[in-house]
Order: C-alpha cells, then sequence, then structure tokens
C-alpha cells in the first residue's frame, strides 16, 4: 500500500481541535436555541450531501432525546414547486457546510416566509446562510479543503448535538466534551484491521453500508464517502431497510460494512443481521458494536465506549480513514474527485 498522504487524511487528523474549539464556541449558544425552542414543536431540517446525512443524526438525536418530531424537508418543495406550507410552531434548521448553498439558503428563507423560526448551521462564518438565520451556529472546523467532508461533518454533528441541548433534550453535555478526546483515541489504535479490510475492498464493485438508529446517518455518510472518493456502488441502508429486500444483493462479491456503538438498542439487531450476511457466504466487516460484532463479523474495527447519542460522531472517523486508504490503494486522489467541487450549487 502506498505510503502518500493526502490532504484529506491531514483532515480527518484535525478533527479532535475542530471539535474542541467548535463545541467552546457552540456549548454557550444552547441558551439562544433554548430561547427559539420555546416558540417551536417540532423540527425540519434542510441539507443536502453530506448534511443531510448530518440532518438524520439530529432527526434521531431529538425525536429520542428530546421528545420533539423531528423531519427531513424537500427542498423542490420550496425551490421547485413554490408551495406554501404553514409552518408556524416549527424550527427549521438548515445545515451547509459553506453556507452558500443557494438552494439551502432559499429554502430556510421560504421556511421562515411560511411562519417558521430559524437556525443555520455552517462552517461559513459570514455567508448568506448566517444572514438570514434567527440564530447561526458556526462550526470552527477552519478550512477544508479536500472534497469530501471529514471534519466540517463531524463538526456539524458536534452542533446538532449543541442543538438539541438547547432544546431540551436530557444529555449530559459534560460527555460531549469527552468526544475530542474519544476521537484522538481512534486516530492513535492500531489500523491492521482497517488495513485488512481495505484489502479486500481492492477488486469489489460494490458494497452495503448498515446500520440502525443512530448509527443510520453513519452508514448513509460511510456510503456516500465511499461512492465520492473510491467509485464504489455502495448503498447506505438502515438494516431494517436492509431486510426488506436489498439483501439479495449482498454475497461473496458484495461485502456488508456494518456500524453500531458498542452498547444500545440496535446493537442485537445489527449482530444478528452479520451472522445473517456469513451464513450466506458474504463478507462482513464490523465498526464498532464491541466485542459482540467484532464476533459476529470476519473483520472488526474497535471503538471506544461512548453513549450511544455520541457514537456517531466518532463511528465515521474508521470509515474515513477506510475511504482514504481504499482511494489510494485504487490509485484514485481522494482530494479531489472526479466532477466533484468543494460546493455544489442545486436548485
Amino acid at each position: 500500500m502506498t505510503t502518500t498522504t493526502s490532504v484529506m487524511r491531514s483532515e480527518i487528523a484535525q478533527q479532535p481541535e475542530a471539535l474542541r474549539t467548535t463545541l467552546d464556541a457552540l456549548l454557550p449558544m444552547a441558551d439562544e436555541v433554548e430561547r427559539l425552542g420555546r416558540e417551536t414543536r417540532q423540527v425540519l431540517f434542510i441539507a443536502r450531501g453530506s448534511s443531510d446525512n448530518a440532518a438524520v443524526y439530529g432527526s434521531y438525536l431529538l425525536q429520542a432525546h428530546g421528545g420533539r418530531l423531528a423531519t427531513l424537508a424537500s427542498p423542490s418543495i420550496a425551490t421547485t414547486y413554490n408551495a406554501k406550507i404553514d409552518l408556524s410552531g416549527v424550527l427549521a434548521v438548515a445545515i451547509s457546510q459553506s453556507g452558500r448553498t443557494e438552494e439551502i439558503v432559499d429554502t430556510m428563507s421560504w421556511a421562515a416566509e411560511c411562519g417558521a423560526r430559524t437556525v443555520g448551521i455552517t462552517n461559513g462564518g459570514g455567508s448568506p446562510l448566517t444572514e438570514v438565520a434567527d440564530v447561526a451556529l458556526v462550526t470552527q472546523a477552519g478550512d477544508e479543503l479536500a472534497v469530501p467532508a471529514t471534519k466540517t461533518y463531524t463538526t456539524q454533528l458536534a452542533a446538532l448535538a449543541v442543538l438539541a441541548l438547547g432544546l431540551g433534550a436530557d444529555l449530559d453535555p459534560g460527555l460531549l466534551r469527552g468526544v475530542p478526546d474519544t476521537i484522538d483515541d481512534v486516530l492513535a489504535q492500531p489500523t491492521d484491521q482497517l488495513d485488512a479490510i481495505v484489502e479486500r475492498l481492492v477488486g469489489v464493485q460494490g458494497a452495503v453500508i448498515s446500520g440502525r438508529g443512530m448509527a443510520f446517518s453513519t452508514a448513509l455518510e460511510a456510503a456516500l464517502k465511499l461512492k465520492e472518493a473510491c467509485y464504489l456502488h455502495a448503498m447506505g441502508l438502515s438494516y431494517a431497510d436492509l431486510l426488506h429486500g436489498p439483501i439479495a444483493v449482498v454475497d461473496r462479491d458484495t461485502p456488508a460494512i456494518l456500524l453500531a456503538a458498542n452498547s444500545g438498542p440496535t446493537l442485537p439487531g445489527t449482530v444478528a443481521l452479520a451472522e445473517r450476511v456469513v451464513s450466506a457466504g458474504a463478507p462482513a466487516y464490523g465498526i464498532g458494536g464491541g466485542s459482540a460484532l467484532a464476533g459476529a463479523c470476519d473483520l472488526s474495527v474497535p471503538m471506544p465506549d461512548v453513549p450511544e447519542w455520541l457514537a456517531p460522531i466518532s463511528l465515521i472517523v474508521p470509515a474515513q480513514l477506510l475511504t482514504e486508504k481504499l482511494a489510494r490503494r485504487l490509485g484514485y486522489n481522494p482530494d479531489a474527485p472526479r466532477g466533484l467541487g468543494k460546493v455544489t450549487q442545486t436548485s
């Protein structure tokens, strides 16, 4: 395997410090979110791409721990159909790494016109998104040069955890403060299992990436990374949806990568899925899930013990490393995938 480094790999390593700086900046803003939240009952997330995957995490977090209905918007309702919807009592949360994607800014402005209060989550201080939001949670990831989002994604997850705290989720902010140290531990651990998975993925054309609940967002984001940087036909699915038909594509040449926190209500189902995949003669690779998932998979990357609600922030890191390593192993430049730019404009 080539030892060439990449900007993406450097930015993966910058995540602990980016998270520390982001939490220092955003945790004091939980009171502002709380005041805004008093006027609302439910949350509407507006995002695309990696930011949309982050929104999935936010949706699970608010519903499981904040007692609020949370849904993902379809921006075309605003920008293509020009529909008018009563959004009184809704908190519209727009997520954009740059804060400059016109569709996202326009959809948040539309939500405000329909009666919603608004929060913008972005790494772009002074961007259009911050200018039109009632409250702007600006992450502190610094410049991100590689096209695949890494530190801007994990700092978005941290911002969403702060949002949940501000909206009354019964969670411990002290545990959130410990996440950068957890990622330091992940980055410091041996890579032999990860390297072995990379070698087994060389030559495959597709893979299924699966998790459920809080880890579903990580499965979606891991699949996106493998698509954009490795050109792999990767499907990100909840394991519940996977069992409703798509599991038929999992075979000897189409491995499953399964993600889970080391504990929590979705872990037994993830272990059962790994056992089913292996019994069908297909490879199963685990990220997290403790000894239970490791025992059911062919290869597994261990993860530190953290509460399930925080696990997605660290679970994505091995998937980022896997993507970067596999891209280089395949002879691709992970920093500049073909046909992609850092800011994608949609309408």
